[in-house]
């Protein structure tokens, strides 16, 4: 698995070097470092995403809701900052919303037993009703220009979005492989009941994942508000959930749950946040964009349903393999043995 998990990076990284060689062959403009920053903060808010998708996916659910928490978290701080708090106060208060709509999340899907599709569905409609109910439909600009260090300051000459994507990437990563709520989750995703049969405790690794993800995607909310100075009640809204799964499930992050990696996911960010940014810089009509991204989907759900049917075709020949071993007498099996 781990090889196969590299190969399908190394394949991506590749596709993802033809596709920059193609844009700037195209467009002088697309392989410009001005062009490249554009295009590693436009990723910043698709990765940030996709590392909450990932940690839905891997258990096998999704999280629909992460677009809409980005627009009501950016409101959310921006109001804070309106009403006098200062604006770290106000970013962290309005993250702690995303973590607390993902938490309701989890506790619906785990206690009423609704596929997570369907409330995080709901929960999507409630996120984005939020920022026009506190608006009515306006923007609402940012009194605390401390607060756009967030999404326009460097670090170290590192714009701070970027600095804050490879920092979330490296705890998630270090997460998952070395902590035993990441071997939970894998076990949750790979197989639900026996998970539960083994002792994980469903309930809290359920709701954990999508406390999780909807931090993430609040911390995403706070970071494109001030990335752009202002609050729209309508950021996020657009193509970034459609970006996040793209990213993920092209990375290897497998939506029947178990199978992924974050470093996978970090190199499908790279690739769909390139072919973004090249559409844009070759004048690509908005209206084609999410028709390419869309058969990027369609091409890796098909990858990864043909990945699913090989590892059980797998799992099923050592289970033969293991019961001829048992049942056979030395020389071959024991026809009293044999299953009919």
């Amino acid at each position: 698995m781990k090889l196969r998990n590299f190969i399908n990076e190394v394949r991506i990284l590749l596709v993802w070097g033809v596709i920059v060689a193609i844009f700037s062959t195209i467009s002088p403009n697309f392989f410009q470092p001005t062009n490249a920053i554009v295009l590693l903060l436009n990723g910043s808010i698709i990765a940030l995403i996709t590392l909450s998708q990932s940690f839905v996916l891997l258990t096998g659910g999704i999280d629909l809701s992460t677009g809409a928490v980005i627009s009501m978290t950016g409101i959310i701080a921006a109001s804070f900052m309106r009403s006098g708090l200062a604006w770290y106060l106000s970013a962290f208060l309005a993250t702690l919303f995303g973590a607390l709509m993902g938490t309701f999340n989890g506790l619906i899907i785990h206690y009423f037993g609704i596929p997570p599709f369907i409330v995080t569905f709901a929960a999507m409609g409630v996120a984005s009703s939020i920022p026009m109910i506190i608006t009515r439909a306006e923007s609402i600009s940012i009194v605390d220009q401390k607060f756009l260090w967030l999404g326009q300051g460097r670090i170290l000459g590192l714009p701070v979005p970027i600095a804050i994507v490879f920092v979330c990437a490296i705890l998630a990563a270090l997460v998952l492989k070395s902590t035993v709520f990441g071997t939970h989750i894998y076990a949750l995703g790979g197989n639900r009941l026996a998970a539960r049969l083994s002792g994980v405790n469903v309930m809290r690794t359920t709701v954990l994942v999508y406390a999780l993800s909807g931090c993430l995607a609040g911390l995403a909310g706070v970071v494109a508000t001030s990335r752009l100075g202002v609050a729209y009640p309508q950021t996020g809204t657009g193509d970034q959930l459609f970006y996040s799964i793209a990213s993920a499930v092209v990375g290897g992050v497998s939506l029947f749950g178990g199978i992924g990696k974050i470093r996978g996911a970090m190199t499908g960010v790279l690739l769909i946040a390139t072919i973004s940014n090249g559409m844009n810089v070759i004048a690509v009509s908005s209206y084609w964009q999410p028709l390419v991204i869309g058969l990027i989907i369609l091409a890796g759900v098909g990858f990864d349903g043909k990945r699913g049917s090989s590892s059980e075709k797998e799992k099923k020949n050592k289970t033969f393999t293991k019961w001829f071993t048992k049942n056979s007498d030395g020389h071959g099996a024991n026809p009293s043995n044999n299953p009919k």
